[in-house]
């Protein structure tokens, strides 16, 4: 319903054989880049803000450009970086296009290795200076270095003093930046040991060289500097020599996959993906386990190496609500189970009057979730039939027993988003307008003043887009009752791990706690959290506690959702609303293999969420509340 910003993408490939390999096999030297350009195009809905693309080539000659690199903003970056690099073989005869030998030793992009990225801006900051690959220059081959990733580090400060300890001065307090700069400062110190032992060992020029490049281990690089990270990351990079890796976080929250076979290697950040590129069964990909890094050597030798101890496993569970592909055979599934879940609180809500309910949902994400809705509505209905017929076969009319063999449950395609229209329009009232009508309706679907209506999405978070739009659509069609749906629990806490959310009072649950306790007479409790959320600003780490779960303490889901029905139904309304959310415990049991749930629950993963849930409260304090409320803003 109301779009967030997802996390970034990332895909690799590496080809495992010579260029003429892939050209006498699948009729183009360009297999690799090709294969990358699905990667990324197949994960379109991880970045729109912009997109880019490194390569090396393995065995250039010196003097000879190894590693390049195409980078553009906006929705359509993946057709332009790809469009760019094509542009460097318009004007090249066909016969010399064709020529595997002539694009390896003369052609840009013409590479064994491919990194691709797409960005979604999960701080607000934006251009090309924040598109990833990242690069790191330096006239030796290995310790050129390519950066790229899907992630957020909550202790930046951290790794910025630890890197200006060493003597180093970074350019730019940005997290990637700073752990390219980290991490290159590693390599750097990786190849110097290794020109001392090769040194010992009595090599000279480029044997030295040559002798680096087989023996450099990047695996040395991250165990150096992964302990420091506190976030969730899928790290991706590669050296102008061409070792390359990829690395997932050790308490799994940023999902990473891929395939090797003795042809290819492949990395992205979602299995479909994979799949879909390289005609591949699920079971043939696999999954980088937490704290796991994949290694290609430039040799080509794959290897997995366990970089950093795992820890509790947190793996994200707003990708298999919202954020993935949900053509995984698994996340299929659990959407579909997020659905069943509700059956029985949606049942409630409509007082089991089934005869007069119709079932929709809102495009398109939330449309497997309605499926399983739809299945477990089908399963209760049928049971309920059984029972009837039990009970009353012996003295039940043949209309009778027509009458319930012929319920059903009523599903309808009631909304229907309007993806023509643009709500460019700047001023705010007229602006209102024209964002009401985003949503179109389905006339003829309800009987007015009789039916209740019901509608699932798959997460209400801020809640934006059913005041402005879809409430006021959906009472157009004159239902007795709304009621809106969410397959995923309350939002009620930030992301800082590599999701656009980070301010309090972004969310609507949010809002209607402070709203019930600024009803109940109960600010007390507002203003105590502040307090103790300011006597730990400077504790450590793994001492702080996320003070902001007593803010929601008092009161009961249903009540948080009662007031959020309160406060998002637009004046004029007729029907009656009421919002229903998947409970923590439908969560769970729908996605059992992914606990990551501290947008609902407030446990944060790592020691660096707690503290920054109650930086971002102390803002909503300092920079909204106290001064709504004309208060002084307390001393520490």
């Amino acid at each position: 319903m109301e779009e967030l910003k997802h996390e970034c993408g990332v895909a690799m490939v590496r080809l495992l054989k010579p260029l003429e390999y892939y050209h006498q096999k699948y009729g183009s030297w360009m297999y690799g880049l090709n294969k990358l350009y699905l990667l990324m195009e197949k994960q379109h809905n991880r970045g729109q803000e912009g997109a880019g693309l490194a390569c090396v080539k393995l065995e250039a000659n010196a003097g000879e450009e190894y590693m390049f690199r195409e980078r553009a903003t906006g929705t359509g970056a993946i057709t332009e970086i790809f469009a760019a690099v094509h542009a460097h073989y318009k004007d090249i005869p066909r016969e010399r296009l064709c020529d595997p030998h002539f694009a390896k030793t003369r052609l840009p992009f013409a590479g064994e290795l491919y990194m691709g990225h797409l960005r979604y801006s999960t701080t607000g900051k934006s251009g090309m200076s924040y598109i990833h690959p990242f690069l790191r220059r330096n006239n030796w081959r290995a310790k050129n270095l390519a950066l790229c990733g899907n992630f957020n580090l909550t202790n930046v400060h951290e790794i910025f003093r630890e890197i200006t300890s060493t003597g180093q001065h970074p350019r730019q307090y940005a997290d990637t930046y700073i752990m390219l700069e980290q991490m290159g400062h590693r390599l750097d110190r990786e190849v110097e040991r290794l020109y001392r032992e090769c040194e010992t060992e009595g090599l000279k020029g480029m044997a030295i060289t040559e002798a680096i490049e087989e023996r450099v281990e990047l695996s040395n690089v991250l165990k150096r500097c992964t302990p420091l990270w506190d976030g969730g990351f899928v790290i991706c990079g590669m050296t102008g020599s061409g070792e390359s890796f990829g690395m997932r976080d050790p308490w799994g929250i940023r999902p990473a996959f891929y395939y090797a076979d003795d042809e290819v290697m492949v990395l992205a950040s979602e299995r479909p993906v994979i799949q879909t590129a390289m005609n591949v069964s699920a079971e043939d990909v696999k999954e980088l386990n937490r704290g796991e890094a994949l290694f290609v050597s430039k040799s080509g030798r794959v290897k997995t190496v366990q970089i950093i101890e795992p820890k509790e496993l947190k793996a994200c569970s707003f990708e298999r609500i919202y954020f993935s592909r949900g053509s995984d055979i698994d996340i299929y599934k659990e959407r579909k189970r997020l659905g069943e879940n509700l059956v029985h609180p949606i049942l409630k809500a409509v007082d089991y009057d089934l005869r007069h309910t119709v079932f929709s949902f809102i495009p398109n994400t939330a449309e497997v979730a309605y499926f399983g809705l739809q299945e477990g509505l089908n399963n209760y209905l049928n049971r309920k039939k059984k029972e009837w017929i039990a009970d009353r076969y012996e003295r039940m009319s043949d209309s009778e027993l027509e009458q319930i063999l012929s319920m059903r449950v009523r599903t309808e395609k009631v909304a229907i988003k309007d993806i023509k229209l643009r709500t460019f329009i700047a001023e705010g009232h007229i602006r209102n307008d024209m964002a009401a009508h985003v949503y179109d309706i389905t006339y003829g679907t309800i009987e007015a003043g009789v039916d209740n209506l019901v509608v699932i999405d798959d997460s209400i978070v801020r809640g934006t887009t059913l005041k402005q739009s879809i409430i006021s659509i959906l009472d157009r069609l004159h239902p007795k009752k709304i009621v809106i749906v969410s397959s995923s629990p309350q939002v009620r806490y930030p992301d800082y791990y590599g999701i656009d959310m980070s301010r309090m009072n972004e969310f609507i649950a949010f809002k209607a706690s402070i709203a019930l306790l600024e009803d109940r007479g109960e600010t007390n409790i507002i203003k105590e959290v502040y307090k103790k959320a300011k006597q730990q600003q400077n504790q450590p780490d793994n001492t702080i506690i996320n003070y902001v779960k007593e803010i929601y303490a008092p009161f009961t889901d249903e009540e948080i959702s009662t007031k959020m029905a309160e406060l998002l139904t637009p004046a004029g309304t007729h029907a009656k609303v009421e919002i229903v959310y998947q409970t923590l415990k439908g969560l769970q049991a729908s996605c059992p293999n992914h606990p990551g749930d501290w947008y609902f629950s407030g446990d944060y993963p790592t020691p660096g969420g707690a503290r920054m849930v109650n930086e971002a409260f102390i803002h909503f304090m300092e920079e909204e509340y106290l001064f709504k409320n004309g208060e002084l803003i307390m001393e520490n």
